[in-house]
């Protein structure tokens, strides 16, 4: 194994994508004082649960500096949590609000944030080590929620399963290995103003994950 393949998280100027690099330059040039770099896992490195999206977002994580901190989802994706004990205090959508994850972590699949929020192909393959480091390094984790068919075939991928291995759509549920995946529509602003993505849909999906976690336990 490598010693990339080791880290769980990519250095603060990760070379990797240079697309992605470049992106990243354009938004430290433009607004220095946010964060500008790969958006680290957050959350609790016992956790039985992780949370897996795809890519921070521009005036998201990009510029928080925390997962879903900053930009719509995190709000429908935090109140989840935290009503579901996952997560303790109150989300502010800042990294210092002092909101805390309980036996729950959250990660992406790619770290930095991409134009226009579609990551490549090849960016995901190149970041896809530190997407299995993490995992491997949850020495508890029993469930993995993705957000979206784009992070759950990553997922499958960092497994070293194909990324069709398992059921697409929302409430898709999966074994991989000793994880169980369950997989959710993306909490984004527009599958939530659609309709196609429910507060009640998207509670359902982490009720099941603690179901499975109590079931296992």
């Amino acid at each position: 194994m490598t010693e990339r393949a080791l880290l769980t998280e990519p250095p603060r100027d990760c070379p990797l994508c240079p697309r992605l690099a470049a992106y990243r330059g354009e938004n430290r040039a433009a607004h220095p004082e946010w964060f500008n770099g790969p958006a680290p896992s957050f959350g609790d490195p016992s956790a039985r649960l992780l949370v897996a999206g795809l890519a921070p977002g521009r005036q998201g994580a990009n510029r928080t500096g925390r997962p879903f901190t900053g930009d719509f989802a995190g709000v429908l994706l935090y109140e989840t949590l935290t009503k579901l004990g996952y997560a303790k205090g109150r989300y502010q959508a800042r990294p210092d609000d002092g909101l805390v994850l309980n036996d729950c972590m959250i990660t992406n699949a790619v770290r930095c944030a991409p134009p226009g929020n579609k990551p490549l192909p090849g960016e995901e393959a190149a970041c896809r080590p530190f997407l299995a480091a993490r995992i491997a390094a949850l020495p508890r984790l029993k469930v993995i929620v993705t957000l979206g068919d784009v992070a759950r075939r990553n997922v499958m991928r960092a497994l070293g399963l194909p990324g069709s291995a398992g059921a697409p759509g929302h409430g898709s549920e999966s074994a991989a290995g000793r994880y169980v995946i369950i997989n959710s529509y993306h909490c984004s602003r527009l599958n939530t103003n659609t309709g196609r993505l429910t507060p009640e849909m998207f509670e359902a999906v982490f009720r099941r994950a603690t179901q499975v976690l109590e079931q296992s336990a």
